[in-house]
C-alpha cells in the first residue's frame, strides 16, 4: 500500500514522503496512529494544503518532546522481582512495569513510548529506549534485582552475578578439584592398626634372641627307648 507520511517514521521516511508499506502495518499501526494517509489523488491534494500547518505542528510537538527528555534521559528505574541463583527471573520485565515506576517519579508515559528490544528476563542493568517523538529518544536504566541492597551494588557498577559466580567456584574448588587445600585434608591417613600388625614390636624383637639361646644352651632330649636299652648292655 502506498502510504504519505504525517510524521517521520523511522526506517520509513520524512513527513510528506510517499512510501510502500505493508497493507497489515499501514491498516494497523500507520492509519489509526494518524501517521500515514492512503495515498490517494484526494488525500495529496489534502496533505499539499495543509503541509504548513502539519510541518509547524510536528516542530511544536518536537519541543515539548526535547523539553520532556531532559527530565527522562539518563533516569535510572529500580524494579525488585524474584529470580534464581542463576538470575534469571520468574517471567520478564513488561513496559507497563516501567511506566507503573516512571508515573510514581512523576513520568509520564504510555506503553507505545517504551522500545524494548527484547524481554527482559534477567537481573541487571539494561538500557532501554523511550521515544518520546518520532525525531526525540531518551534512554532510561531499567535496574533489576532480587533485593534493594542487590540493586545499590548494582547501581554502583558491581557486576552481581560475576560475583557470585566466582565465589560459587571458588567454593567449588575446594570441595571438589583434587589437589586443592581442602582435599589435602580430606585424604585418608595412613592406618596404624595395620602398621602396628604388618611391623613387630620392640618388645617382641628383644625376646626373640634371648630365646634362640636357650634354646640352643640346653641338649636334646634322648628318647625313652634308646636310653632304657643301653642301660640293659651295661649290666
Amino acid at each position: 500500500m502506498e502510504i504519505i507520511l504525517l510524521e517521520r517514521v523511522e526506517k520509513l521516511g520524512a513527513i510528506g514522503d510517499v512510501v510502500t508499506v505493508k497493507d497489515g502495518f499501514a491498516r494497523n499501526f500507520l492509519l489509526p496512529n494518524k501517521k500515514a494517509l492512503r495515498a490517494n489523488e484526494a488525500n495529496r491534494k489534502l496533505f499539499e494544503s495543509n503541509r504548513t500547518k502539519i510541518v509547524a505542528d510536528n516542530e511544536s510537538k518536537r519541543g515539548d518532546a526535547e523539553k520532556a527528555a531532559k527530565d527522562i534521559d539518563g533516569k535510572t528505574v529500580k524494579l525488585i522481582r524474584q529470580a534464581s541463583n542463576t538470575g534469571q527471573l520468574y517471567g520478564s520485565v513488561s513496559a507497563r512495569d516501567m511506566i507503573e515506576a516512571l508515573d510514581l517519579d512523576g513520568v509520564k508515559l504510555v506503553k507505545s513510548q517504551i522500545v524494548l528490544d527484547r524481554p527482559i528476563k534477567a537481573i541487571g542493568m539494561h538500557d532501554v529506549k523511550v521515544v518520546l517523538h518520532p525525531e526525540v529518544i531518551a534512554m532510561i536504566k531499567v535496574n533489576v534485582a532480587r533485593s534493594p541492597e542487590e540493586a545499590d551494588l548494582q547501581a554502583q557498577g558491581i557486576d552481581v552475578m560475576a560475583q557470585m559466580f566466582e565465589r560459587d567456584t571458588a567454593t567449588f574448588t575446594e570441595d571438589v578439584v583434587p589437589g586443592s587445600a581442602a582435599n589435602e585434608d580430606d585424604k585418608p591417613l595412613k592406618s596404624d592398626t595395620a602398621d602396628e600388625a604388618s611391623a613387630p614390636t620392640a618388645e617382641a624383637e628383644a625376646e626373640t634372641p634371648a630365646a634362640d639361646a636357650e634354646l640352643a644352651a640346653e641338649p636334646a632330649a634322648e628318647p625313652a627307648g634308646d636310653a632304657a636299652a643301653d642301660k640293659g648292655k651295661s649290666e
